[in-house]
């Protein structure tokens, strides 16, 4: 199926995923400018007022940048909401939303028709992230445009399913928007994620180790000494199942091998913490960090990545004949 028109504007088929606390306007402008959708998580704006100055100056700032080079215009944003009930500033955030009429909003952790129609009704399209494909089933029925399916070895909210198993059961039904989440990090990876039937590939924990993002230096040379074997899986901290460094959990003098299950009714989505303890210091991340070897721009990286997609797919040529 033919994309949305807005991702016309990509240079590579990537999203840059939502990081909590991490993604920043910075980020985001910079991963448009390279010709990615940048993205950020609408709670990562505190006070709420403070959305409205985020959503303002990335308008801007993107628009100024088409302007002096329309011959590489940057892509589109992406807006996060979680959608679960506890979250108290959803529909304030919607609003400030629809005041900039936001091109992409990822929605989290429940779907509702009222959004998706909101959405679309101001020309914006919703994808909605999925650990499975009921899941997926549900945001098609409640008026998603498209589908993010989270696999094994994704960052932060990961479900537990392969990337194999889990884009062969949705692309038997749906073929809209798909865009694939798990351990992607270079090149090779988002062709993979495309011969396996998704459109574009959604990448976030490598952007943790970017100068634009908001995360600690230690978190950054986490990121870069990290590989797969240094992520933990646990429901402990959010209440929802997702991926951890293991050198974070131990930081905060707890056995990252023997964790307790976590609920989410103690979080509180409006700060972003949980109501029994702040997890502040526990770092999300995927599996697919052993690809990340440094702290680069995030323009530099895509760079990157953009340079690896293309000698993916030259080498693929040649085993092919071609």
């Amino acid at each position: 199926m033919t994309l949305p028109a807005l991702f016309d504007r990509l240079r590579l088929p990537v999203i840059g995923s939502p990081l909590f606390i991490v993604s920043n306007p910075d980020l985001v402008i910079a991963q448009c400018k390279a010709g990615i959708v940048g993205s950020f998580p609408a709670l990562n704006a505190r006070p709420q007022s403070m959305l409205d100055e985020w959503l303002h100056r990335i308008t801007e700032e993107l628009a100024a940048w088409d302007r002096d080079h329309p011959e590489a215009p940057a892509a589109p944003y992406a807006v996060n909401q979680i959608v679960h009930r506890s979250n108290a500033r959803l529909q304030e955030d919607l609003a400030t939303c629809a005041k900039w009429k936001v091109p992409i909003v990822i929605t989290s952790l429940g779907a509702i028709p009222e959004l998706n129609q909101a959405v679309q009704g101001w020309g914006g399209i919703t994808l909605h992230d999925i650990i499975n494909d009921r899941f997926a089933h549900k945001a098609i029925d409640k008026g998603a445009n498209g589908i993010i399916a989270v696999a094994a070895g994704a960052g932060g909210h990961a479900g537990r399913l392969s990337p194999f198993a889990l884009v062969q059961e949705i692309r038997a039904w749906f073929d809209g928007p798909l865009i694939l989440s798990g351990a992607i990090a270079n090149g090779h990876a988002i062709l993979a994620a495309q011969a396996m039937g998704a459109d574009l590939a959604y990448i976030g924990s490598p952007f943790i180790a970017t100068a634009e993002a908001h995360a600690a230096d230690a978190y950054k040379q986490a990121i870069v000494e990290g590989h797969a074997d240094d992520i933990v899986y646990s429901s402990l901290f959010t209440g929802v199942h997702g991926n951890y460094l293991k050198a974070s959990i131990r930081a905060a003098g707890l056995d990252p091998d023997a964790l307790p299950e976590g609920d989410i009714s103690t979080m509180d989505f409006a700060t972003g913490t949980s109501k029994t303890k702040a997890w502040k210091d526990i770092w999300g991340s995927g599996q697919g960090i052993g690809a990340v070897t440094e702290v680069l721009a995030a323009g530099d990286y895509v760079a990157r990545l953009a340079a690896e997609y293309e000698k993916a797919k030259e080498e693929l040529r040649a085993k092919a004949g071609l």
